[in-house]
């Protein structure tokens, strides 16, 4: 007995400095790579599957972009581009998920008696959000660019010999050569499809009432590129003419000359901002999505005020002003179910402290940058003066070098939430993270 409280002692020693290294913002490299050790196999299958079945997705739209009936042709292209935005969602979500019984905090969920959420409802909840932060910021140029590049390695020929007689050889136009008038019709089919099952997602009906508003949302806004892009060619010199236009290309002149410095600020400013977005607002994009897979989000609004001085005002208007409270509903209705969301995620993530969001930051940033020297080197040994070879060797090589960020990128966001979520629960606030998943919903029986 004496030998055995002689190792125990050790051990319950251990423990609170196993707990205080879980709290430390600067683990996240060590429990990064703890995550990928666990979890390399699945997180290759998921890369993997996505890459192929995005890759038939755009062939299979480059195709089709091409013959007989051309514009019921770019109607099929422009479904099966979303479909590629679609795939590029259930990707990001399956490797998220698949760590997630490798996360600390998904153990403490464990012992305190939460269930096991199924990836279908992790998909219906994060797919709104996901695509607003997909098109807002710029990731679906991406998609364009592949499916354009595609389209020219089918037929080059084609496209060098039209271009140089000046023919219209409708390469690389399949997704901006829509008839408007078609694209309008095309609009309001999606946006039916869009209300339809984003009614029934707020609602709580349905399985994959989120997923299919999601489609029908991208849907509304592919469709209507063309139709926006020629109403913008139409009233470009009209709305360039307008007075309050005039006025504030006119005032912006006048700031340069009359204040001093106004023109340094402003174009230092303009040359920052890029590099502030990569370094800041994409990390924390993708931060936000891999929050909501994880279940740390809000289902409506009082859980995300819950502890501010917001709350208290929203119980006084809700006991005083019925009618007032009623109509605020209905006009945020569509607002509160896409970024309450990500709202409450960026509150956990503020918990996780400044240092472990700037070392995500900063290890998001260095992978990157580090992924485009891989990308070169990786082109320079495998160069040669064998005329086209890079046309073998190409494509590998890319699906190794994104392999390797998307992985551990993945796993970045993974255990990130897992700090940022272990020290609230440290710290008391196991109600804002803990018990937060969705469970699972019953079959629809209408």
């Amino acid at each position: 007995m004496s030998g055995t409280s002689a190792l125990a002692a050790p051990l319950q020693d251990a423990a609170p400095r196993r707990a205080s290294w879980t709290l430390s913002p600067y683990a996240l490299p060590l429990n990064a790579l703890r995550i990928i050790a666990k979890c390399a196999l699945p997180l290759i299958f998921w890369f993997s599957a996505g890459r192929l079945v995005r890759w038939a997705l755009l062939l299979l739209a480059a195709t089709v972009s091409h013959g007989s009936w051309y514009q019921a042709r770019l109607v099929l292209v422009m479904f099966l581009f979303t479909l590629v935005v679609m795939t590029s969602l259930a990707t990001t979500v399956g490797m998220l998920y698949v760590v997630r019984e490798a996360l600390l905090e998904t153990q403490a969920r464990r012992v305190a008696g939460e269930a096991k959420e199924s990836l279908l409802n992790a998909l219906n909840r994060t797919a709104l959000v996901f695509a607003g932060l997909y098109t807002t910021w710029g990731f679906v140029a991406d998609d364009a660019r592949e499916f354009s590049s595609i389209d020219v390695m089918r037929q080059p020929d084609r496209y060098v010999l039209d271009a140089g007689s000046g023919d219209d050889s409708g390469v690389m136009g399949g997704l901006i050569s829509l008839d408007p008038r078609i694209s309008l019709a095309t609009m309001v089919v999606a946006y039916a499809v869009k209300w339809y099952f984003g009614r029934r997602h707020e609602a709580g009906e349905g399985r994959i009432s989120g997923m299919l508003a999601t489609f029908g949302e991208l849907a509304f806004a592919f469709y209507g590129l063309n139709a926006v892009a020629a109403a913008v060619g139409a009233r470009s010199d009209w709305i360039g003419q307008r007075s309050a236009v005039a006025a504030w290309h006119d005032l912006a002149a006048r700031a340069e000359e009359s204040v001093p410095g106004w023109k340094s600020v402003s174009e230092w400013l303009g040359g920052v901002w890029p590099y502030a977005v990569d370094a800041l607002a994409i990390p924390l994009t993708w931060l936000t999505v891999g929050i909501l897979v994880y279940g740390a989000y809000a289902e409506d609004t009082r859980t995300t005020i819950r502890g501010t001085r917001l709350e208290q005002a929203a119980v006084h208007l809700e006991r005083t002003h019925d009618w007032t409270r009623l109509a605020l509903a209905k006009l945020s209705d569509g607002w509160t179910s896409r970024w309450i969301p990500l709202l409450n995620s960026l509150r956990l993530t503020a918990r996780g402290g400044p240092a472990l969001f700037g070392l995500f930051a900063l290890c998001y940033v260095g992978l990157h940058i580090g992924g485009d020297y891989l990308l070169r080197a990786g082109r320079y040994l495998t160069a040669s003066g064998e005329p086209y070879q890079w046309m073998a060797t190409g494509e590998p090589l890319s699906y190794v070098v994104d392999l390797v960020v998307t992985l551990v990128s993945m796993c970045l966001i993974a255990a990130t939430f897992d700090l940022a979520a272990t020290r609230a629960r440290a710290e008391g606030a196991a109600s804002v993270t803990g018990g937060t998943a969705e469970p699972d919903r019953p079959s629809p029986s209408h």
